[in-house]
């Protein structure tokens, strides 16, 4: 047979070294092939986009079996031509190409079908693809998808509404990528591990070659901007016989059965590119045609004679039996030219290459030949591959294959194929985990006194009450609170180091309204993707505030929950035990008519109310000085909830009998107080007596929120309230001096009245 390979890639040099391997051929011709697919082939001038050339160099050689590689050609109806003038072709026709070719058909067709994807909606108008944006923008984020080819650069990921409004102007207005960019796909963003599964069809029946896995980004840790793949390696650890069944059931054979029902059977490779998410695989997209690098890891692995297999499913006749596949794994390493993926030179020399062992192949993509040289012409130039008994050998060997070939300034990444556990695949990093806690460690151990009996890494914390004994009646005295959605203001700000101090603070005056003294103090910060630095530097500002109680950061949990929380955001609990005599407790009971009210400063707006300020702020600068505030508003929303510890202690010291306080959180100054008054008592709070931060101004303005809905949200000035006989009134205010004379107890009103 004479077989013509259509392309020039990495991904057709692995076809021709597969394909040359049967009996059945005895000519290969390649166009228009690199330097690698020369040494086994005939490499042909003609453009894989020239059907017309393409066509009639196919009928001048008496082609028998044509092999398109890329899906240019495929979506200008290579196919379809060749099959006109009575050429066997393995491919799909143009219109079963749609699926690769138009994100718009494809999504149209998967959501018709019900086969499992990402919630999506199609447009070509700018101003209607904004507005769709801004009246459901997505949580876990936004992919804005040029609908035609775009040489894999179509794919926008973005993690807001503004980064998405940039991508579809640079699609829909600016022509970023001309035709291919005229029609949109908006999705949801997915999160999972990816999968690549190839499958081989004949229009019914379809047969899956082994699973793979790419590495796309640039860089180790896949970090960095995208590429087209810089390495990959099959079969993955975590996918097996049972997951692929379930998707070739609920993906591929679905597709393969609508594609048929529309009147235009799929034949060749179909490329389903996944998602596996919480809620079972998903089509991230389909591609229509070999993919790479994965073709590089997945021919290798093929047992069967590839030319049998074609010809089955070109004729119809395509049966599961057919494909067999070598036991063990393989991995690919790219090699590419510095720079790539953005601008890259060109005519680098390479050596090397005849020098490897005989257990690592190398499949040219970027190469040709300049007087005799083998030279760089591409951004991805090689693809290192080996095969092993199992996955770590065949990557060893790869890299083997790696260090032995040379060219300028050549780029790879050292972690192919390096798995993740199953649990950091589901997204969850127990490295990063143990990180924050080596980190934190230092700053914790600094909050341990002698009653602490245990280190951090216990699985309890040990704390001794002996202490206790020298009072007639001790009781334990807990509270359990969050820092609520001012973590979104720390994110939003990318500023850590106060929220600690908020929730070691707000928990102490939970307690300390009924007289007790914290002992110890638990935490809970739970994030989607743990940053270990992050975490430390807000337990570093926990364990600062319990040095400042004198009280031990005894122990805490740090969850790492993907999927639950927003991207870079935090959710931050804490809880504090402390310690009381039993007639020392303060419950309000002896509040009386006619007790003076003290208030006692606030820092801000603390731990509460901040749903409503952010958005009575959104369009504000928070990051410059505001003239009202003489700070930026990021700075003034971010000032640590304050603790009233020393004052409460002063005024106990000092021996003001204390008949309540209250800690005036959620609820403001309206709901707080009457939670400690007696039947028939309420407060009358003077208007003016205290001195209102300018925030709470601004957030009223901005807001437009009334007097009343401020007092029932925010302190307003008031982080606590101290009720006192007005025979103490004098002591307690020289003994604090920050406080003021607010109000009064009043009879016959169980609420708060403001005059």
């Amino acid at each position: 047979m004479k077989v013509l390979v259509v392309g020039g890639g990495g991904r057709e040099h692995a076809l021709v070294w597969k394909l040359g391997q049967s009996e059945k051929v005895r000519e290969i011709f390649v166009a228009p092939g690199n330097a690698g697919t020369a040494v086994s082939a005939q490499n042909v001038a003609i453009k894989d986009s020239d059907i017309d050339e393409l066509l009639n160099f196919a009928q001048e050689k008496q082609i028998d079996l044509t092999v398109v590689g890329p899906e240019v050609p495929l979506a200008l109806g290579i196919v379809d031509a060749f099959q006109a003038a009575g050429l066997l072709i393995f491919g799909p026709t143009q219109a079963a190409a749609q699926l690769e070719a138009s994100k718009a058909f494809a999504k149209e067709f998967m959501h018709k079908l019900g086969i499992p994807t990402a919630v999506s909606q199609t447009f070509n108008d700018f101003e209607a693809a904004v507005g769709a944006l801004r009246e459901a923008p997505l949580r876990d984020g936004i992919v804005v998808k040029a609908s035609g080819l775009a040489a894999g650069k179509g794919v926008v990921v973005c993690d807001d509404v503004a980064q998405a409004e940039a991508a579809l102007r640079e699609m829909l207005l600016e022509g970023a990528f001309g035709a291919a960019g005229a029609e949109v796909v908006i999705e949801e963003r997915l999160s999972g591990p990816e999968l690549s599964l190839l499958v081989l069809t004949d229009g019914k029946t379809a047969v899956p070659l082994s699973p793979a896995r790419d590495h796309k980004r640039a860089f180790d840790h896949d970090q960095g901007p995208n590429t087209g793949g810089m390495g990959a390696f099959a079969p993955p650890s975590d996918i097996d016989n049972a997951l692929i069944a379930h998707i070739m059931r609920t993906i591929v054979q679905p597709t393969i059965d609508g594609i048929a029902a529309l009147g235009t059977p799929y034949v060749g490779v179909l490329y389903a590119g996944l998602m596996l998410t919480a809620d079972g695989p998903k089509v991230i997209e389909f591609n229509c045609r070999f993919g790479d690098p994965e073709t590089q890891v997945v021919l290798p692995l093929l047992a069967s004679d590839l030319v049998e297999l074609m010809l089955a499913c070109v004729n119809g006749r395509l049966t599961p039996e057919m494909v067999k596949i070598h036991p063990g794994a393989c991995a690919t390493v790219v090699m590419a030219a510095p720079g790539y993926p953005a601008s890259y030179p060109k005519g680098l020399p390479i050596t090397g290459v005849d020098t490897l062992p005989e257990d690592v192949m190398v499949f040219h993509a970027g190469t040709t030949r300049q007087n005799g040289q083998l030279v760089t012409s591409g951004g991805r130039v090689l693809a290192v591959t080996a095969r092993g008994d199992d996955l770590e050998t065949a990557v060893s060997r790869a890299y083997v294959g790696v260090e032995k070939i040379h060219f300028d300034d050549a780029h790879f990444r050292t972690d192919i194929g390096r798995q993740q556990s199953a649990y950091a695949v589901a997204g969850v990093d127990l490295k990063a985990g143990n990180r924050a806690t080596t980190l934190m460690k230092t700053a914790v151990h600094s909050t341990f006194g002698p009653e602490v009996l245990s280190y951090v890494g216990s699985f309890g914390g040990l704390f001794d009450i002996s202490a206790s004994k020298v009072m007639d009646q001790p009781v334990l005295v807990a509270s359990t609170d969050g820092v609520g959605t001012k973590t979104m203001v720390a994110a939003a700000m990318n500023r850590w180091d106060t929220i600690g101090h908020d929730i070691v603070n707000h928990c102490i005056n939970d307690i300390l309204v009924q007289g007790a003294k914290p002992l110890f103090f638990l935490d809970y910060v739970a994030s989607t993707k743990l940053n270990p630095e992050q975490i430390a530097e807000v337990v570093g500002g926990i364990a600062a505030a319990c040095r400042e109680a004198g009280m031990a950061l005894l122990g805490g949990e740090t969850a790492e929950m993907p999927g639950v929380y927003q991207k870079g955001e935090l959710d931050l609990v804490g809880t504090v035990v402390g310690l009381v005599d039993r007639a020392q407790i303060i419950d309000g009971s002896r509040i009386a008519d006619g007790d003076a009210i003290l208030g006692l400063p606030s820092s801000g707006l603390h731990t509460n109310g901040f749903t409503l300020a952010r958005r009575a702020l959104t369009g504000l600068a928070w990051t410059a000085v505001h003239p009202q505030l003489n700070d930026t508003i990021g700075n003034v929303l971010l000032t640590p909830h304050r603790s009233y510890l020393a004052e409460v202690q002063a005024l106990q010291n000092a021996g003001i009998d204390i008949h309540g306080l209250a800690h005036i959180t959620g609820g403001g100054l309206i709901d707080n107080p009457p939670r400690i008054f007696p039947a028939g008592l309420g407060a009358r709070l003077r208007r003016g007596s205290w001195a209102v931060p300018p925030i709470f101004k601004l957030i009223q303005q901005h807001g437009q929120i009334s007097d009343e809905e401020m007092a029932h949200v925010f302190n307003l000035g008031l982080g606590m309230l101290v009720m006192v006989s007005q025979a103490q009134v004098d002591l307690a205010v020289t003994t604090v001096p920050q406080a003021h004379i607010v109000g009064e107890i009043v009879a016959g009103n169980e609420g708060v009245i403001f005059e």
